[in-house]
């Protein structure tokens, strides 16, 4: 069976995530960059992107990241950002627009069948490998893309079971199982991190750096909003999908509510793994 038939068995329409790409996942991905926006930039910086350069933005979603990204460059610089949703590609170039950001550009295509470009200073990909079908094509495309000496910064995860809610809940154990029994029925890896290395390695490029990015939140605090924004938008997608039931998702909902209600709940993020690579 081929990756094409594994997605065909979860439901998810042509052109769609298995995450989605509705209102409220547009949402959620906002807030997901606002809370990993640091991290993003010290990664960026420590990697050396600088004005005038020309980026990659892969699988830019609605444009979030392309935004700082614009703003790094400077508009000497270029980003040409690669997004395959149409939905996700709209809110893209309307924010876009809406900036006056003329050094951005986006193409629409998936990463599996991506246009042949070349020459570019720095790429970015976050939460993005662990989605392809393929993440050795997704590293040749990169390298064809990337000059000499040209950087790539992938935040990826390493190990997803490391999300756990602490004191443990268990139907929300029992979400983080599902979540990882989709995302890998579609074609997906959530722990690409652990081969990405290798793959690196083997198709011309040099890994400079791996750092590990993990995060512990309380009930209240920004990071906390982005698992528990996650469980609320996944959870309306599964039964979308047909992959749960709505009593399910109440009763995952209800351990949510539970845990933060209780001032000794603290949430671990899932260990992501930073990793720069410079093509030889």
């Amino acid at each position: 069976m081929t990756a094409a038939d594994d997605r065909e068995t979860t439901g998810v329409p042509p052109g769609d995530y298995v995450l989605g790409t509705q209102d409220a996942e547009i949402e959620r991905l906002g807030l997901q960059h606002r809370v990993w926006r640091e991290a993003a930039l010290a990664a960026w910086r420590r990697a050396g992107l600088a004005e005038g350069m020309r980026v990659l933005d892969v699988g830019a979603g609605p444009g979030w990241a392309t935004l700082d990204l614009a703003e790094m460059v400077g508009p000497r610089g270029e980003v040409l950002a690669i997004e395959r949703s149409p939905r996700f590609a709209a809110h893209h170039r309307e924010v876009m627009r809406l900036r006056g950001l003329a050094q951005v550009r986006l193409i629409e295509a998936d990463l599996m069948t991506p246009p042949p470009v070349t020459g570019y200073d720095f790429a970015w990909c976050r939460w993005v490998a662990s989605f392809v079908s393929s993440p050795e094509a997704l590293v040749r495309w990169l390298a064809s893309a990337l000059r000499a000496g040209g950087r790539v910064v992938f935040h990826e995860y390493v190990a997803y079971e490391t999300w756990q809610f602490l004191p443990p809940r268990r139907a929300l154990a029992e979400f983080r199982a599902t979540v990882v029994e989709t995302w890998r029925a579609d074609g997906g890896e959530p722990d690409v991190a652990a081969p990405l290395t290798a793959l690196l390695g083997a198709n011309g490029f040099r890994v400079e750096q791996v750092r590990p990015l993990v995060f512990t939140a309380a009930p209240g605090e920004p990071m906390w909003r982005w698992p528990a924004s996650f469980v609320e938008t996944y959870l309306a997608r599964l039964v979308e999908l047909g992959k749960r039931d709505s009593a399910w998702a109440e009763r995952v909902k209800a351990d949510l509510r539970a845990a933060e209600r209780d001032p000794t709940s603290r949430v671990l993020t899932p260990l992501v793994a930073e990793i720069v690579a410079v093509r030889a």
